[in-house]
């Protein structure tokens, strides 16, 4: 697969006439928010607007995000018929997301379903996990596979079946595997550029347009854990 990288340092991962996937970096927000920092969506839009010589404003619309500290594909429609195609297959499952995770704490099955009940605390923007259901929580289940031993961690393959705030940090770590770097719920000390090992790897759909399966996979980061999996 062909990577095209332009002066803002944004790795296209796949692009047509009606969507556009990129590998966001730690620290980008994929839509603006409070802090008033320049969001992917716009860095997007530029890309395309230089890219076509394309007059006036640029329509893209944001179909599902991840959190700042979390790098990997992010997708976006060009069209609004394909936003309203691809907001129905994220709203089905009808997606099939896999993520990478580094922990340090070895989980104690090899592979495993997690099921929990996340109830969300805005004050502090984190989701507790929850054995059983608790009043305000949604159900959040995923697989996860011990893909490789490193020296001093383990990489994880993860595959969720809901999509839930901050659902693989929290049920990570509610079994005593929290994501490396990630101190909002667990991990003993931050990484130094403030991101958390966690990677959207690959996203697997039905192309809202033109009906053909698309298979997208997203490279880590440079960095040298990531890279000795």
């Amino acid at each position: 697969m062909k990577i095209v990288s332009d002066k803002n340092n944004l790795q296209v991962l796949y692009e047509d006439n009606h969507i556009i996937v990129v590998n966001k970096r730690v620290g980008d927000i994929v839509q603006g928010d409070k802090t008033g920092d320049k969001p992917l969506s716009d860095v997007v839009k530029e890309y395309i607007k230089q890219k076509y010589d394309k007059p006036g404003n640029v329509y893209l619309g944001v179909v599902h995000r991840l959190d700042r500290p979390t790098t990997g594909i992010v997708l976006f429609a060009k069209t609004s018929k394909a936003l309203s195609r691809l907001n129905d297959l994220f709203k089905n499952r009808e997606t099939q997301k896999t993520y990478w995770a580094i922990v340090k704490n070895r989980p104690e099955k090899e592979s495993d379903t997690l099921v929990h009940y996340l109830k969300r605390n805005e004050k502090s923007n984190t989701s507790k996990a929850h054995i059983k259901e608790v009043p305000n929580s949604k159900k959040a289940s995923l697989d996860y596979t011990i893909i490789k031993t490193l020296d001093n961690y383990y990489a994880l393959e993860i595959n969720l079946h809901t999509g839930r705030h901050h659902q693989i940090r929290s049920q990570l770590s509610a079994i005593g595997s929290p994501i490396k770097g990630d101190l909002k719920y667990g991990f003993d000390r931050s990484n130094q550029d403030g991101g958390i090992h966690l990677h959207a790897r690959k996203l697997e759909l039905t192309h809202p347009v033109t009906k053909e399966h698309l298979s997208i996979t997203a490279p880590v980061p440079e960095d040298r854990i990531w890279k000795s999996i």
